[in-house]
């Protein structure tokens, strides 16, 4: 090799007659080449560092060829006569002398060029030394620099790909990470394979790039002479040397994979808590063998891997189990009803990789009530964990059965707010409950720290429909009795009664109002039909994302199937509270205008006002209306109120001047009959009405 850097020698003229010494010291020798007679004098040190004694050397070059290789003797004739072309007056360079015993060492030469008046070279002299021991101190720094290199870039991709899977939720991901072109490239490898144990046999899973599978490789037990297989059973990683090593150890194997010309592999055992979960190939058609750095790097990655796979593995179970648990408490089939048509959707949180975060308490329900009528419930238990799920699945199955055994809409939500409390849990839970007479259309209302309905009418247009509202259940013991004020609303043919849970609509750095109105937009431009529509608005909150989950449920009444249907509403009216009254009467007007006896609306609605308010004045407590329909030979309306008391109640004359006494005088005239019937400790004062009008 050559030594550009070579200093010019500034020696006297007879040199090397008389050498410095301090060459010697340094054990280097001199020479002195009569470029005139061709001889090349060298002294004492020289011939030592060509391996040469005296009297085997006759002072002309050629004679030097027996310790300097022929290449070596051509390129060093090469560089001296460049030298002297390019009128230099030196130059060095290293190369190669064999010595005695036939090994190679590394000597440096440098040479100074002297030259007479007219610029015609006419000696060379210079110094020749030993730097074998120079350039393997060199080659060593340029090793260990190398090798700090190949640890830093090893550091580097283990570093890269344990943050590439540290995002990695399911076993999905992590093989997305492994097998994509960045991720082939990382790791250095031509093709890739991993494979999951199951019941002591390898499933292949995935490939890199895709067609990597060998046929009839993608199920191998772990006692075939498969390589994978071998990393398995012996929990040890499997390398690869050459492809004779491959055709040696793996014949079955090798005629397979021949066509990727592999030169090299490694098979790691993926190990996780001191068990095997699975094995990947990487196959090398660059390389042959593996150095221990390699081998470190590679083990590391693949321990990576597999402690990204176990906990991949883990979120999944986690994941299924939870979504178990949300399935078994949320109703398996909604129920057919008569007069509607019905569509629920129910959509798990994305919590971002926190395990049992993809369940929550948000449920749905839709209970058939006699008389045509039909529940709806929406309710959100606070928490995203499987005890969300086990009490929201507890307070459902509670809130049906009250339901289904005819209390009021109030009642309902009052005993499931008790029942939720005497659990003994720190969880409370908003719901609302609405119960909808799809004869009539008239819905009743509750609400208990939930969000508003929504109602989309028939041309398109939704609106946001303002409920009178509770607190959230479970809290009576902390703030007394609770009421639940009832709101009555009118359901048309053709319209969608809409609940849903908070995840549906709030948004981050948005306000609830502000959601509620994104969501009614949205609802508007939607299709008509409610499966249709719950899955749209479903799938703009999967777009959205969030950390809350979703429950919906959309009501579409038909419209009636006969001009005459029956029907049966039942409202409660507690003391001292004004907007009961008025929810009655809006209840009886609708129903009775509904039920084909509009003629008879006012008089109705009079009567029933009438018997209500008795109750209320002259008795201790709330009073119950009902409202149905009879059928037989003339079909009737009947209006029954009850309340608490046993004392009948008695007709009386009134004054000129009295206000009272004129009630029963009322109903006696407008009604077509009335009557009074003992109903446990209390009573009940009915009245029936012709359907058609009076004559």
């Amino acid at each position: 090799m050559a030594d550009r850097g070579a200093s010019a020698l500034s020696l006297p003229g007879d040199w090397p007659a008389h050498p410095d010494p301090i060459l010697a010291l340094n054990r280097m020798g001199s020479f002195d080449w009569d470029l005139d007679t061709g001889l090349f004098s060298m002294d004492a040190q020289a011939h030592e560092v060509f391996d040469l004694r005296p009297d085997e050397y006759d002072g002309r070059p050629e004679s030097l060829t027996v310790r300097v290789p022929r290449a070596e003797g051509h390129r060093l004739d090469a560089l001296v006569a460049r030298a002297i072309k390019d009128g230099r007056e030196n130059y060095g360079a290293y190369f190669r002398v064999r010595r005695r015993d036939g090994t190679l060492h590394w000597a440096h030469t440098q040479g100074y060029i002297r030259r007479d008046e007219t610029g015609r070279p006419r000696r060379i002299i210079g110094i020749v030394r030993d730097a074998t021991e120079e350039l393997s101190e060199s080659e060593a720094r340029r090793d260990a620099a190398a090798q700090d290199a190949a640890r830093r870039e090893q550091t580097n991709v283990v570093q890269i790909a344990t943050a590439a899977l540290a995002h990695a939720r399911t076993v999905q991901d992590v093989i997305d990470v492994v097998t994509d072109t960045h991720g082939l490239t990382l790791l250095g490898s031509t093709s890739l394979v991993l494979g999951l144990l199951e019941a002591g046999r390898i499933r292949l899973v995935a490939e890199g790039p895709k067609g990597s599978f060998v046929p009839g490789t993608r199920i191998t037990r772990i006692d075939e002479p498969y390589p994978m297989s071998e990393a398995v059973r012996t929990l040890s990683p499997c390398f690869i040397e050459s492809p004779d090593d491959f055709a040696e150890r793996f014949p079955i194997l090798w005629p397979h994979i021949t066509d990727l010309h592999i030169t090299s592999a490694a098979y790691l055992p993926l190990i996780a808590q001191a068990r095997p979960i699975g094995a990947m190939g990487l196959l090398y058609s660059d390389r042959r063998g593996f150095a221990p750095e390699e081998r470190n790097v590679l083990v590391a990655l693949g321990s990576s891997i597999a402690q990204s796979l176990q906990r991949a593995m883990l979120y999944e179970e986690e994941k299924d189990l939870a979504q178990g648990l949300q399935q078994a408490m949320l109703p398996r089939t909604i129920p057919s009803v008569r007069g509607a048509d019905i569509a629920v959707r129910y959509r798990a949180a994305t919590a971002g990789g926190a395990l049992g975060r993809d369940i929550g308490g948000d449920w749905y329900d839709v209970i058939p009530l006699p008389g045509g009528r039909v529940g709806a419930v929406i309710g959100d238990v606070q928490g995203h964990d499987t005890h969300a799920a086990a009490v929201m699945g507890q307070l459902r199955i509670v809130l049906r059965a009250y339901a289904a055994e005819g209390h009021t809409p109030a009642t309902v939500m009052a005993r499931a707010s008790v029942f939720l409390h005497e659990l003994d849990t720190d969880r409370f839970a908003t719901c609302l409950y609405a119960e909808a007479d799809l004869s009539t259309g008239v819905v009743q209302v509750v609400r208990a720290g939930h969000i508003d309905p929504l109602i989309r009418h028939a041309d398109g247009t939704c609106v946001r429909v303002p409920v009178e509202g509770g607190l959230p259940l479970g809290l009576s013991a902390e703030f007394g009795r609770l009421e639940y004020p009832v709101t009555t609303l009118e359901l048309d043919p053709g319209h969608t009664l809409l609940l849903c849970t908070d995840g549906l609509v709030e948004q981050p750095g948005t306000d609830l109002d502000d959601g509620m109105r994104a969501l009614a937009t949205l609802i508007a431009k939607g299709p008509d039909e409610v499966r249709d529509l719950a899955a749209q608005l479903i799938e703009a909150a999967e777009e959205r994302g969030g950390d809350d989950d979703v429950a919906l449920l959309l009501l579409r009444r038909r419209a009636p199937e006969a001009p005459r249907p029956r029907g049966r509403l039942q409202q409660h009216v507690a003391p001292g509270d004004p907007e009961a009254l008025t929810h009655a009467r809006h209840m009886i007007r609708a129903a009775v205008r509904s039920w084909g006896a509009r003629d008879r609306v006012d008089e109705i609605e009079l009567v029933a006002d009438e018997l209500i308010t008795n109750a209320l004045m002259h008795t201790e407590g709330a009073a119950i209306v009902t409202l149905r329909v009879l059928e037989g030979g003339c079909r009737r309306l009947r209006v029954e109120v009850e309340d608490s008391s046993s004392a009948l109640p008695r007709r009386r004359d009134a004054g000129e001047d009295c206000v009272s006494g004129r009630g029963l005088l009322l109903v006696d005239r407008l009604a077509d009959v009335w009557g009074v019937e003992a109903r446990g400790g209390g009573k009940a004062v009915w009245c029936e009405f012709r359907a058609s009008p009076r004559t």
